[in-house]
């Protein structure tokens, strides 16, 4: 099992009292698993699935209630970032399922979920924070949290929230 720093994320060795990075002291973490790539790939195929055929559906001729405009390609000509209507969707479904559940739809099925680094709740800020970089800048989020932090396995926006995803206990 392998402990992480909760101010700064950095991997702990076992039986350490601090943070070999920060000197910040280190509280013991007892069964807490990091969920793989694959298991979040996967939950995440599965929330957007969910919610394609959710808004698919709203999209349906003479059922026009998203506006055109909002879906079309105002926003496209940035890298990596996608500000269109189904992205608000998307942040709006996260906040709202990771904060009240501590995992969406596609998590539950994987049987993961996202928490502080301790294995706790979130709060309203790191659960926006998250939500921010899955809805809107997804492929920057990801290739930068694959770069950065390989060991904690997580996004950028992740780290920036001091949230990990870990294997549902029980």
């Amino acid at each position: 099992m392998v402990a992480y720093c909760k101010n700064c994320g950095e991997e702990v060795q076992s039986g350490s009292a601090y943070c070999a990075k920060c000197g910040s002291r280190v509280q013991a973490q007892t069964g807490l698993v990091l969920a793989t790539w694959g298991e979040r790939a996967l939950a995440y195929i599965i929330d957007t699935m969910l919610l394609g055929f959710v808004l698919a559906w709203f999209a349906l001729p003479g059922l026009r209630l998203i506006p055109r405009v909002w879906g079309g390609d105002m926003m496209n000509w940035i890298p990596f970032v996608d500000f269109g209507f189904r992205n608000i969707i998307y942040f709006v479904y996260w906040f709202f399922m990771e904060q009240t559940y501590g995992q969406s739809l596609g998590k539950m099925a994987m049987r993961i979920e996202v928490t502080d680094l301790d294995g706790g709740r979130l709060d309203m800020n790191q659960t926006a924070i998250q939500a921010l970089g899955k809805a809107f800048l997804l492929p920057l989020d990801l290739i930068l949290g694959w770069v950065m932090y390989p060991s904690m396995q997580q996004r950028l926006f992740n780290n920036l929230s001091n949230t990990v995803v870990l294997k549902k206990q029980g």
